[in-house]
C-alpha cells in the first residue's frame, strides 16, 4: 500500500502596488490610446493598470499574514502626476512620473526594510516608478506631450497575481 503524500499548498505570486481609482485607470487608458503604434502591441487593460512599489513573486501561503502585517507601514497621502511618456527596451509603453514625489520614495523605502526583514526578496535596481500601458509596441514613438495625469494617492495594496491560463490580479489587502 503507497503511502498518502502530503501536498504542500501552492505558493501566491505577489507583489505591492499603488493601485488607480477608476477615474485615474480611465485616465491612464486614454492617455495610452494618444500613443500611436502602441495600441498595435498588447495594451494593459483598464483593471490591471497600476505602479508597482515591490515585486515579490512566489511566497509560501503561511508566510501571507507575517507579510501583511509587515508592510502596514506609515502611509503620507499625495499627489503623482504623470505626463512623461516612454518606450523601455523590447517595446514597453510607459507612463511615468514628472518628478518623484518624497513620500512615494518613503514608501518604496519603507516597505523594502521591511521586506528585508522578513528575508523577503527586493529588487537591487533604483527604483524607477511607472505605469505600463502596452507591451510589446515595438519602437512606436511615445507622444510629444499631454497633459498630465494628477493621481491622488490615498494608499497601497498587496496583489496576488494569477498565471495563465486566468491572467489576472485580486487585491488581497488595501493599506490606506
Amino acid at each position: 500500500m503507497a503511502s498518502a503524500e502530503r501536498s504542500l499548498p501552492e505558493p501566491v505570486r505577489l507583489f505591492i502596488a499603488i493601485w488607480p481609482g477608476p477615474e485615474v485607470g480611465h485616465a491612464l487608458q486614454a492617455w495610452s490610446r494618444r500613443w500611436p503604434g502602441a495600441a498595435a502591441g498588447q495594451p494593459i487593460p483598464v483593471q490591471r493598470l497600476h505602479l508597482t512599489l515591490h515585486f515579490l513573486g512566489d511566497v509560501p501561503r503561511e508566510r501571507l499574514p507575517g507579510l501583511m502585517a509587515a508592510i502596514a507601514v506609515p502611509f503620507t497621502p499625495f499627489v503623482l502626476s504623470l505626463g512623461r511618456a516612454a518606450l523601455w527596451p523590447g517595446g514597453i509603453a510607459v507612463l511615468e512620473p514628472e518628478r518623484v514625489p518624497a513620500p512615494l520614495t518613503y514608501l518604496h523605502a519603507a516597505i523594502g526594510e521591511s521586506l528585508q526583514r522578513l528575508s523577503l526578496p527586493t529588487d537591487v535596481r533604483p527604483f524607477h516608478p511607472h505605469v505600463t500601458l502596452a507591451r510589446r509596441a515595438g519602437t512606436a514613438a511615445a507622444p510629444a506631450s499631454a497633459p498630465p495625469i494628477r493621481w491622488p494617492v490615498r494608499g497601497f495594496v498587496l496583489v496576488e497575481s494569477h498565471r495563465p491560463p486566468h491572467i489576472g490580479y485580486r487585491i488581497v489587502q488595501r493599506y490606506r
